[in-house]
């Protein structure tokens, strides 16, 4: 039965994790639809579409399960709040991460945003005042080289803008905010009620982002064009899948699994955005996953 438990929660974080790994191609796609408009659609209006359509569709999903006679426990007023708060480092996340992808290829910027793996390995040993591993000190370094290699560091005519190599770094870092919090709040809630408490917090930091920032009349094509697949891909499908399946694999061998969304970010911006993606860059993704392996490897499938 546990064999069974951890099959299935490996299915759910890989099924999230390449959901997600769709999305920085379809906010491309997005950028360069230029609708009734003619003008392609703003970060201001993405996010705001996506945090929006997404917290009405958890909140259908809520509703749809509360049905259910089979009830799981609803997060308690302090969890909430929690929630909410942690909530805030996912509206960050997509902001910066959005951002970014205006500057510099989708196969740069989903290499940017894997650096929670080091990140997460940092803040880890900050909090815990505790020394990392060789293990995890090598898997540091393989991932900074492989990061040198995917930005193209090495090969000087063709550097990254600046701006959206700083953006896509700044996504990581609440990204691993999201991660270390959401896997310690409220975890015997339900995950769409624990997703629907999230987003709100994350609409707390993307709407007054697309107020400060929207310089042209809002385009609410939007909502029935692009949002709703953002919605789908970013806000409502992965955060519950995720949710889903992290208890039952732990936070190791989930974040093995979970490293599938940098291979599926790379090749939809390969077959869909036409991105080059060159043998350094390859070499560059495939040393970033040993290292998520590395760092993980004490993770048990039983």
């Amino acid at each position: 039965m546990e064999q069974k438990n951890i099959l299935k929660g490996v299915l759910f974080v890989g099924a999230g994790a390449a959901v997600y790994g769709m999305l920085a191609t379809f906010v491309k796609l997005a950028y360069a639809d230029k609708s009734d408009s003619g003008i392609g659609f703003t970060t201001a209006e993405v996010t705001t579409s996506q945090f929006a359509l997404g917290i009405l569709f958890t909140a259908l999903l809520v509703w749809i399960n509360g049905k259910s006679k089979i009830q799981k426990p609803s997060p308690t007023s302090k969890e909430i709040k929690s929630l909410i708060i942690a909530g805030t480092s996912t509206g960050l996340t997509s902001i910066f991460y959005y951002l970014s992808v205006k500057f510099i290829p989708v196969s740069i910027a989903i290499v940017l945003l894997m650096q929670t793996v080091w990140i997460g390995v940092a803040l880890e040993a900050l909090l815990r005042k505790q020394k990392p591993s060789t293990a995890k000190l090598l898997a540091i370094a393989v991932v900074l080289f492989g990061t040198l290699l995917a930005t193209k560091a090495f090969e000087a005519q063709d550097i990254p803008d600046w701006r959206g190599l700083v953006l896509g770094f700044l996504a990581a870092c609440s990204f691993t905010t999201t991660m270390f919090t959401a896997n310690s709040i409220a975890t015997g809630a339900a995950s769409e009620k624990r997703s629907f408490w999230m987003l709100i917090g994350g609409a707390c930091m993307v709407f007054p982002f697309a107020l400060a920032t929207q310089s042209t009349p809002f385009n609410f094509e939007i909502f029935y064009t692009w949002g709703i697949i953002l919605a789908l891909f970013g806000t409502v499908i992965p955060p519950i899948l995720l949710n889903k399946g992290f208890p039952l694999t732990g936070i190791g061998l989930g974040s093995i699994v979970a490293s599938l969304e940098l291979p599926v970010s790379v090749l939809m911006a390969f077959f869909l955005l036409n991105e080059s993606v060159s043998g350094f860059q390859w070499l560059g993704i495939i040393l970033i996953l040993i290292a998520v392996v590395l760092i993980n490897r004490k993770a048990k499938l039983g």
